[in-house]
C-alpha cells in the first residue's frame, strides 16, 4: 500500500500548488531543485509545466489538468491520474496504454513495464 500524498514545503512544490507554473519552469530551468515525490497535486492546473526530467513517482493526480504536458522524460512509476485531463498529454513508452487508462478510470497506480 503506498503512503498518503504529501503536502510539502518546499518553494518549488509550493509553486506548483499554487499553480504559478511559470516561475516553476523558470526556476526549474536555473537549475533549483524539486521534491515532487509522493506529492499531492490533486486540481491542480497544470498545463504548461516543462516536466522533462522530474521525478513525480507516486503524486497524486486526481482530476489534475495534465492537458499537453510531455511527460516522455518524466518518472511516473507509482502516480495515480483518476480523472485527469489528459488530452493532448504525452507518457513515457515505459507506460503501457493499458495502465494509463486503468489509472485513468479507477486510479490505479501507474507502473512501468519491466519485460523487456
Amino acid at each position: 500500500m503506498s503512503p498518503a500524498p504529501e503536502i510539502k514545503t518546499n518553494p518549488m512544490y509550493q509553486l506548483l500548488r499554487d499553480e504559478n507554473i511559470k516561475e516553476f519552469n523558470e526556476r526549474k530551468t536555473k537549475g533549483e531543485a524539486c521534491d515532487l515525490v509522493g506529492t499531492d497535486l490533486r486540481n491542480m492546473d497544470l498545463r504548461g509545466l516543462d516536466a522533462a526530467g522530474l521525478d513525480m513517482s507516486h503524486c497524486y493526480l486526481r482530476q489534475a489538468d495534465l492537458r499537453g504536458i510531455d511527460f516522455r522524460m518524466t518518472q511516473l512509476d507509482g502516480a495515480s491520474i483518476r480523472g485527469a485531463k489528459i488530452s493532448g498529454a504525452y507518457f513515457p513508452a515505459s507506460l503501457s496504454p493499458e495502465e494509463i487508462t486503468l489509472s485513468l478510470l479507477h486510479g490505479t497506480c501507474m507502473r512501468k513495464n519491466t519485460v523487456a
